[in-house]
């Protein structure tokens, strides 16, 4: 008994759909490969002809052949994986942000990530990292109150000071003019 491929029926919409899937310059190279075999497939080329065209085991073009012809468009995109569910939430990043906000613990200066982790009992330092990494903060960036603004001069020996490069440059009292 000889194999016969699983027919596809494109409808409009769907055609267009892979036609982009297939031109666009930001499309992901698995869902362009998949539009492929779905569009010759519906052009009535057999399972061997497309692996051959395409260069990649019949296997595969009977697999997404299948999966469009059983869920549509949908069936192009990935299953699900397995492996554990995410551990942290939408609701765990709120919660590192609202720490920012609080004062720090006694004898602190400054948060750390080290420090949010700890305050918050639940969540890794390295969540607290990613969060920091995702909406661009800083720590080493941020002021504190024990910053002290003092002019920009060095002491070079006795009372003779000379500012550093790029400070404003300012006469001695001495000097002539």
């Amino acid at each position: 008994m000889a194999y016969t491929s699983t027919a596809i029926l494109l409808a409009a919409p769907e055609r267009s759909a892979l036609e982009k899937n297939v031109r666009g310059a930001k499309t992901e190279q698995r869902l362009a490969f998949r539009s492929r075999i779905i569009l010759l497939a519906a052009d009535g080329m057999g399972t061997g002809a497309i692996a051959a065209q395409l260069q990649t085991a019949a296997a595969t073009v009977s697999k997404w052949r299948l999966r469009f012809a059983q869920m549509g468009l949908q069936g192009l995109a990935d299953a699900p994986r397995c492996g554990a569910p995410g551990k942290y939430t939408k609701e765990t990043e709120l919660r590192i942000l609202a720490k920012l906000d609080e004062p720090v613990p006694r004898g602190e200066t400054v948060w750390t990530a080290r420090l949010l982790a700890r305050a918050l009992g639940d969540v890794s330092e390295d969540h607290v990292w990613r969060v920091f990494r995702r909406h661009g903060i800083h720590l080493q960036r941020r002021r504190s109150w024990c910053l002290q603004h003092r002019p920009r001069v060095r002491r070079q020996g006795g009372r003779h000071r000379r500012p550093l490069p790029g400070a404003p440059r300012e006469r001695a009292s001495h000097q002539r003019r």
